[in-house]
């Protein structure tokens, strides 16, 4: 038998400290999203139905549902996923299967990390002179989709990037020894163990893309439309440029109304994000390694 020292002792002590630090911390970071929801829940939740989820705005959108702005939503969190996630995924696989370590890489990466950092209404601006203005897209659900799409990108090509980079190299050298080319290699090796890692990007994107209002104000959200969008090229309305405008911009707005229209954005992100996080978690269970 061994007996514990005075250092195992100290060790210990130390170690459970720790755990009960971040165990502080992680509740820290749960309660104030849990308080949210709950507020949420209970002030909007009594306006929630298939009446204001699945009818027109009316009163001057006093009264009535939210289903243009549900619709508008999807429409461009959909197009911004076209836009994004097949530029996103072919930028990461340049720069971790084929790019050169030099300068020219390294200038790639630090713009990458920039275009994260930079504010959401800079990115409107953008959107107004490069899609509005000069590609001719006018105020649409294209212009818009496209300036979240540049907005999410880093996100979407730093996640893939590490998710490719974490498949070991051996994978590729048994590839290689068999005579296959790198981009065989790439096609059915390392971007089928990387999906977990990709999808996390998208996780991310959907949430941020669903979330923002400033990129959509200026380039494709109207203040109130009564009708579904037919197609790209259309204005929309959409969730958080909707919850924007009956918070600040309409007075006697019921504050059941905002409360629940902030309840479906939410809502409809956590489900989202679930969906993905599931299938993610599928793919992730059929890895050999």
């Amino acid at each position: 038998m061994f007996e514990a020292t005075a250092l195992d002792a100290r060790n210990r002590r130390i170690q459970w400290l720790v755990k009960v630090l971040f165990g502080l911390m992680t509740v820290i970071l749960i309660v104030p999203v849990l308080l949210i929801l709950g507020v949420l829940v209970v002030k909007g939740g009594p306006v929630i139905s298939w009446e204001f989820l699945f009818t027109m705005p009316t009163n001057g959108m006093k009264e009535g549902g939210i289903l243009p702005a549900l619709v508008g939503t999807m429409w461009l969190v959909g197009v911004a996923l076209v836009a994004s996630v097949p530029v996103g995924v072919a930028a990461a696989i340049y720069l971790s299967e084929y790019a050169p370590d030099n300068w020219l890489t390294r200038g790639i990466n630090l713009a990458i990390i920039n275009l994260a950092g930079v504010p959401s209404i800079v990115h409107a601006l953008f959107g107004v002179g490069a899609f509005v203005i000069f590609a001719g897209f006018g105020a649409s659900i294209l212009a818009a989709s496209l300036t979240l799409a540049i907005m999410t990108l880093p996100v979407v090509i730093v996640s893939t990037r590490e998710a490719m980079q974490s498949v070991p190299m051996a994978f590729r050298e048994a590839c290689w020894s068999m005579g296959a080319t790198r981009w065989q290699t790439i096609r059915t090796v390392v971007l089928p163990n990387s999906i977990s890692g990709i999808l996390t990007g998208v996780i991310l994107e959907v949430s941020r893309t669903a979330g923002e209002t400033a990129p959509i104000m200026f380039t494709g959200a109207a203040m109130f439309l009564p009708f579904l969008p037919q197609g790209i090229f259309d204005q929309t309305m959409a969730l958080s440029m909707h919850l924007f405008v009956i918070s600040n911009q309409i007075p006697g707005m019921p504050d059941e109304l905002k409360y629940g229209t902030a309840l479906v954005l939410i809502s409809l992100v956590l489900v989202m994000n679930a969906l993905s996080i599931g299938f993610r978690m599928y793919l992730r269970g059929k890895k050999k390694w």
